[in-house]
């Protein structure tokens, strides 16, 4: 599939912000400092809000974006952008709860701010975000003539992704307003990302390993034959070709996951275990693991759409 640049910086920058919502909510539930959260709430909305947006340019029509949130019963693109949105009313009451409390602010009883009120936004905002997340996944997931996003690992890559994205730029906000992470965050945080490069090398193996389920013959209308290609179907490209049938070296796909692999698991792995020897460098490490994590999940998802083959492909 042809990797479109808009396709995934939507997919990055909107797992980072969803995925900093999310964390977002839960430290709202359990408490935190009001600066960190409320840095972490804007952040995340305005990151998310630039991924959307980003969407939109990969379509053919932007101005008709509009329609696919009627399609919710059926489509996973529109179910995205329904919870996507959604997510945002408790987000935004969240920062008007955590505002005043920044400016000490005193609204009273009946603000925002009051304790049920504050802990149902911050627990839609948790599942929110966690269901965007998911719902972006499975608008690849579902689609089964591309046999390598079928891939049963497909969401929780996904998922993981966001989580850790999210959860480091948190962390990263928290030890800039002067919050030094535990060494059990930090080793939950290192777990976390030994797990997703545990789980995207079962992804890479299981796409390399499993042919497509069809081949030349089926595709030309002869099943159980031996075709051979003596001739192309077009002489030239086409909207299918440009978009269904990209081709990536083996070698150059070898070198892409490497880069990604260490960009988004080992570089980061490495900066939290130097911030658990020296947790005065405790924030730029974090800032420095956050990008490094953005950075590789960039050409993870670079490679998730140019590795994956159109069954298509076999008539081409």
């Amino acid at each position: 599939m042809h990797p479109a640049l808009s396709v995934i910086f939507f997919t990055t920058l909107s797992g980072l912000g969803y995925g900093l919502l999310a964390w977002s909510g839960v430290a709202a539930l359990i408490g935190t400092s009001p600066r960190a959260l409320l840095a972490a709430l804007v952040l995340g909305v305005l990151t998310s809000t630039v991924g959307l947006l980003c969407s939109v340019g990969h379509l053919g029509k932007p101005l008709r974006a509009w329609r696919a949130f009627s399609q919710w019963r059926s489509s996973w693109l529109s179910r995205e952008g329904v919870v996507s949105l959604a997510t945002f009313v408790p987000a935004l009451l969240l920062i008007a709860a955590f505002a005043p409390r920044l400016f000490a602010i005193d609204l009273g009883s009946a603000s925002l701010a009051s304790g049920i009120v504050l802990a149902a936004a911050a627990g839609l905002v948790v599942v929110g975000a966690l269901a965007t997340v998911y719902c972006t996944s499975m608008i690849y997931a579902s689609l089964k003539p591309i046999p390598a996003w079928t891939h049963r690992s497909v969401p929780a890559v996904y998922v993981l992704f966001s989580g850790v994205s999210g959860g480091l730029a948190f962390l990263a906000l928290r030890a800039i307003f002067g919050a030094t992470p535990s060494r059990m965050t930090l080793l939950l945080t290192i777990i976390g990302l030994g797990a997703l490069a545990l789980l995207k090398a079962r992804y890479w193996s299981a796409i390399d390993t499993t042919p497509l389920p069809v081949t030349r013959g089926d595709a030309i209308g002869l099943p159980a034959r031996e075709v051979s290609v003596f001739e192309r179907p077009h002489t030239e490209g086409n909207f299918v070709t440009r978009e269904m049938v990209f081709v990536l070296a083996r070698k150059h796909a070898a070198v892409l996951r490497a880069i990604a692999m260490i960009a988004f698991a080992t570089l980061p792995a490495l900066a939290l275990a130097i911030s658990w020897m020296l947790p005065a460098a405790s924030s730029a490490l974090l800032i420095i693991a956050t990008l490094s994590v953005l950075a590789g999940a960039f050409v993870e998802r670079w490679l998730f759409f140019a590795e994956a083959r159109h069954v298509v492909s076999q008539y081409y």
